[in-house]
């Protein structure tokens, strides 16, 4: 299965969900592709300093991130889209309808995940527990479907 999570800039949210997302898949030995894009991100510019500091308290190491544009090809290539926002489902359903959820959605919860960005570390950290806490119940939901195949 891959994965393409999106975020606005791909300096924050993103980019800690695809970490994150990419340790919880070898600890639960999935089967998934990873990528991370922001709607409105730059080619190549590093994570926040706060997002890399709060993914290393789960032992991620996210400091070689750099950010990338959502394109067609990134959409024709996965599998699933999990967005942050419902506004950034909204964006995307029109060029990848059928495979848009938000994370939570996905994760069989509801509301988005918060942005950190401009914020203080602890916002940084909210925000990283909010995505794990997500994954986990996405990686759920994964390897059933992958046991099923």
């Amino acid at each position: 299965m891959n994965i393409l999570f999106v975020c606005t800039g791909n300096t924050c949210r993103s980019a800690m969900a695809a970490a994150i997302m990419d340790k919880i898949a070898v600890e639960n030995d999935l089967d998934v592709f990873i990528e991370s894009a922001g709607i409105f991100a730059e080619d190549g510019q590093s994570a926040s300093e706060n997002a890399v500091k709060a993914v290393a308290k789960y032992g991620i190491d996210m400091s070689g991130h750099r950010t990338q544009p959502v394109t067609q090809d990134l959409i024709r290539q996965c599998d699933v889209i999990l967005t942050m926002t419902e506004a950034h489902k909204k964006l995307l359903e029109p060029m990848a309808g059928g495979k848009v959820y938000t994370l939570s959605e996905y994760a069989g919860s509801g509301g988005d995940i918060q942005d950190p960005y401009g914020g203080d570390l602890e916002e940084y950290e909210e925000t990283a527990r909010q995505i794990y806490d997500a994954l986990v119940d996405a990686a759920e939901k994964i390897a059933d479907m992958q046991k099923k195949d």
